[in-house]
């Protein structure tokens, strides 16, 4: 119970806890930051590590002169953290989807998602890596899925770093531009939430659709 605590005070509190790293750790810090982004994107078992906010954070943190960090060099480093770990992700579903496939399920991966998330790229294409980016929990597992299925690399890769160019910049200038606002600053928690419901609204939209529309299509 304490650590869950512990993780969500973490969570809530990413700019006291980054500026706190940063002044411990100074340069080391696009380390860590590489580290938590990629670990996000690339192990498809941790999808509820931070990803938009700590975007937001970063560069929220980066404004701050006093910590020494280039908003920049935080996107650059970012960017290739979440594709590589795409890439990771990418080659895990390759090698070990078709293990899936021939069971119910392998941990939380059930053939079930596997099958409805391969109809989905079927019928949006491509676009699908893209919107994902944005998704918690389906930006970590969208690329494994994608490895698992018929989507051939050269297609993935085009579309995964389209989605990398577009995710890291707007939500680390996001907060580089906004994040020291006094009203931000005091109310980041609030700030977090919003981030996070706006991001999930896509995945609440299409489950209330699917549950709604069962009906009918019975």
């Amino acid at each position: 119970m304490e650590l869950i605590k512990q993780f969500i005070d973490i969570f809530l509190h990413l700019d006291k806890h980054l500026f706190d790293i940063v002044q411990e750790y100074g340069t080391l810090t696009y380390v860590i930051l590489f580290l938590i982004v990629f670990t996000e994107t690339g192990l498809v078992i941790m999808p509820l590590l931070p990803g938009d906010s700590l975007l937001f954070a970063a560069g929220a943190i980066a404004a701050n002169e006093s910590t020494g960090l280039n908003v920049w060099l935080i996107i650059i480093i970012l960017i290739i953290a979440a594709l590589l770990g795409d890439n990771v992700n990418y080659f895990m579903g390759k090698k070990f989807g078709g293990e899936i496939k021939k069971r119910e399920r392998i941990l939380f991966l059930k053939r079930e998602y596997l099958e409805k998330t391969e109809a989905f790229y079927e019928k949006h294409g491509g676009s699908t890596v893209i919107m994902a980016r944005f998704i918690p929990i389906v930006r970590t597992v969208a690329p494994f899925v994608a490895g698992a299925g018929s989507m051939t690399y050269s297609k993935y890769i085009t579309f995964c770093v389209i989605g990398a160019l577009l995710w890291v910049p707007s939500l680390t200038l996001l907060g580089y531009f906004f994040g020291n606002m006094d009203i931000v600053k005091k109310n980041f928690e609030l700030v977090i939430f919003g981030i996070i419901g706006f991001s999930i609204l896509p995945m609440l939209f299409g489950y209330l659709k699917s549950k709604f529309s069962k009906p009918s299509a019975a």
